[in-house]
């Protein structure tokens, strides 16, 4: 009669299936159900926000203002350009200086807006000074304005992979919108290195960046 094991905790082998464990010790083996990469990706936005607030605001401020010295260097000439940003939100690098540049530089500048739960953002044109309102999460908004399509869109990463795959907060608006869009603009994601991972486990969804932008 054969033995029941259940009880008798995991079967010990000869050899391990795989080594890569004790090569790599950033090795994680892959996650191929979208179940357990939504579970992951939940567990890791959550620990990447925490190690993100956990810098000081100073030292936040000094990586805020070298991310936008790198913006200058990738976006070159932004004089009749239009630019989408964002409101920081929970210790993104604040690039709200910067945007006030590209206004002073013969730019134009926009946020993003959204519209309503699964579906693409729209893009609003705002300078400072113009008046906002609270939209989800309670993150300012330009509060009118008809929608404009920006030649380039600032996105703030929770994460980033070396594929570019960026990991965002969850909602798909990102990619979404991007896939909408009548034309590709550049991508720049910004954030900071302690945000670099192995990887987000892309989706066919899932639509890289076309640079990166830290302190570093």
């Amino acid at each position: 009669m054969a033995e029941d094991h259940d009880d008798q905790g995991p079967a010990q082998y000869s050899s391990p299936p795989c080594f890569m464990h004790e090569l790599d010790p950033e090795f994680r083996a892959p996650l191929s159900d979208w179940t357990d990469v939504r579970r992951w990706r939940k567990a890791e936005r959550e620990r990447l926000i925490a190690a993100r607030l956990a810098v000081s605001a100073d030292a936040r401020a000094a990586m805020s203002q070298r991310i936008a010295e790198g913006l200058d260097a990738v976006v070159g000439e932004i004089a009749g350009r239009m630019v989408s940003l964002y409101w920081p939100f929970r210790g993104e690098p604040d690039l709200r200086p910067w945007m006030a540049s590209i206004n002073e530089r013969g730019g134009r500048t926009a946020l993003p807006v959204v519209v309503e739960k699964g579906q693409p953002l729209i893009f609003r044109a705002y300078a400072p000074g113009d008046r906002l309102e609270k939209g989800v999460w309670n993150i300012p908004i330009p509060a009118e304005g008809d929608p404009v399509l920006p030649d380039i869109v600032i996105s703030p990463i929770v994460g980033i992979d070396p594929g570019n795959y960026r990991l965002g907060y969850g909602g798909g608006f990102f990619d979404r919108t991007l896939a909408a869009m009548p034309f590709k603009p550049l991508v720049i994601g910004v954030g900071y290195e302690l945000q670099r991972i192995a990887t987000i486990y892309p989706q066919p969804h899932d639509i890289p960046m076309d640079r990166i932008v830290t302190e570093a």
